[in-house]
């Protein structure tokens, strides 16, 4: 079975792909819905709170998201500390994932944000990103999470530019409003499966 991830920068339209995806019965593992669901795991969170102390998680158990967001707005290393906490429990659930997907699956997704960031995208056979003109995606994401301009463009600052992306992908999606989605998906799927 070939693994194949897929990444995309904020607002790029990676879930609305993934879906389509699965409507054609590939598998995907969404890293980033994963990630957020393990720091509710007692050894994440011991490592969370030794590094960023208590007030990481609210009262009722949750993440402190606002806190967390300005520790890393505010020492970039915090990022790099998350991921040394998050990644290993992370890589552990999609090994888990992958094992328990059918052997008549000709290839598996992995959907994440931030896949060349991490160097994590040498473990696939293949990557498919999906682009997006930046105002359509500053646009796109203000109307889901109601986010200001500035919220969302610091979270765009943490992503390396599109630019750096499409020449270390094997396939482009173009996600602008114009193009229509079905047939390039239905191309890569072609091109997965023939081989």
């Amino acid at each position: 079975m070939k693994k194949v991830g897929i990444t995309g920068n904020i607002g790029s339209g990676k879930s609305l792909v993934c879906s389509i995806f699965e409507k054609m019965h590939i598998p995907v593992f969404y890293a980033d819905q994963q990630a957020k669901l393990l720091y509710q795991e007692v050894d994440v969170k011991k490592q969370m709170i030794l590094h960023f102390g208590s007030k990481i998680y609210k009262k009722d158990g949750s993440l402190n998201k606002e806190l967390l967001s300005e520790k890393i707005f505010q020492d970039p290393t915090s990022m790099e500390s998350v991921q040394q906490i998050l990644y290993p429990a992370l890589r552990q659930k999609y090994a888990e994932w992958l094992g328990n997907q059918p052997d008549i699956t000709p290839y598996c997704l992995y959907e994440a944000a931030i896949l060349f960031e991490t160097g994590f995208h040498k473990n696939f056979d293949h990557i498919v990103f999906v682009s997006a003109p930046e105002t359509l995606r500053l646009e796109r994401v203000q109307k889901r999470d109601g986010s200001s301009e500035k919220d969302i463009r610091s979270r765009m600052d943490q992503q390396w530019p599109e630019i750096e992306k499409i020449p270390l992908s094997d396939f482009v999606i173009v996600n602008d409003g114009l193009q229509m989605l079905i047939p390039q998906i239905l191309q890569i799927h072609h091109h997965l499966t023939k081989a």
